[in-house]
């Protein structure tokens, strides 16, 4: 008697390589609105516009205050976000999209790195390979003429950037876990394009540039992809499951390299492959170990 398998893909699964084709979506978006010449600093604006009004609905629609309890922190998670999401967007903007991703998987190590100082957090051997595996998969993506000379290198300071991005990253995701024992999910959601907006349009940049009609709804995707990758993300996280289905969240490196192939004619070099595998083995030896951990606690 053959057994009863099932091959369903988990409900948790499913919203997390939502989240992640929205995320892949919206970097694909960023990139090609750059080619209109709209400046960072505009596209930001933008996806905070459009990422405010769909916020501000949910809140409303859940019947709650939109300036939740914790205001300090809820500002904090928007200004450092706000400023990780600049660092994100210039990297996508002058990096190819498959390397720009992937150097954005270096979160997971600054996260247990400013876990273990702020929230003494003790370091669990899968996150001690997870940092070393991430440090060596960037030297081999940035450097390769350290192994091999004569290769071209990405642009160190794009790199810089990128890595600034995947540290604010981490920092934001650290406030975060910190936000979710008091405030709602869409409250701190609603606090990212809030603070964002003015961050935005305060900070030093290029001129404003009008768009035309291509421009201006490649610039409304950013926002309304945003929104599905952050809606995924959120429902994922809320799903029983949540921590097997993080994994799925990878997927997202598979689509930037289809997306950079077809929409921008990028092909990733040896190289990117290899640092890329480390960076992404070592985040999900990352999350698999702490899986088993809380097992085995369990």
């Amino acid at each position: 008697m053959q057994p009863n398998l099932d091959y369903t893909l988990p409900l948790s699964a499913r919203y997390m390589l939502l989240s992640a084709l929205g995320f892949s979506l919206m970097a694909a978006c960023v990139k090609e609105v750059d080619t209109y010449g709209i400046p960072v600093m505009e596209i930001i604006a933008a996806r905070a516009i459009v990422s405010l009004i769909i916020s501000y609905l949910d809140v409303k629609r859940k019947g709650i205050s939109l300036w939740g309890t914790d205001k300090p922190r809820l500002i904090a998670r928007g200004v450092v976000g706000a400023l990780a999401l600049i660092c994100v967007y210039y990297a996508i903007t002058t990096l190819p999209l498959a390397e720009a991703t992937l150097i954005q998987y270096l979160h997971p190590a600054f996260t247990a790195i400013i876990a273990l100082i702020f929230l003494r957090e003790h370091l669990h051997l899968s996150t001690i390979i997870c940092i070393v595996l991430s440090i060596a998969g960037l030297a081999i993506m940035v450097q390769p003429g350290l192994l091999a000379g004569g290769l071209s290198e990405l642009p160190r300071f794009s790199v810089i950037i990128a890595i600034l991005g995947a540290l604010g990253s981490a920092v934001a995701y650290v406030l975060v876990r910190r936000l979710s024992q008091s405030e709602d999910s869409s409250v701190i959601i609603f606090y990212f394009p809030l603070v964002a907006l003015p961050v935005a349009c305060l900070l030093p940049g290029e001129s404003f540039v009008m768009p035309d009609l291509p421009a201006l709804i490649l610039l409304i995707l950013v926002g309304i992809f945003t929104q599905i990758g952050q809606v995924g993300l959120t429902k994922a996280m809320q799903t029983e499951g949540a921590g097997k289905a993080t994994a799925y969240s990878y997927v997202q490196v598979i689509f930037a390299v289809i997306l950079g192939w077809v929409i921008f004619a990028e092909t990733p070099s040896l190289w990117t492959w290899l640092g890329g595998s480390l960076i992404i083995a070592g985040a999900l030896i990352n999350t698999l170990g702490h899986q088993l951990s809380r097992k085995l606690k369990g």
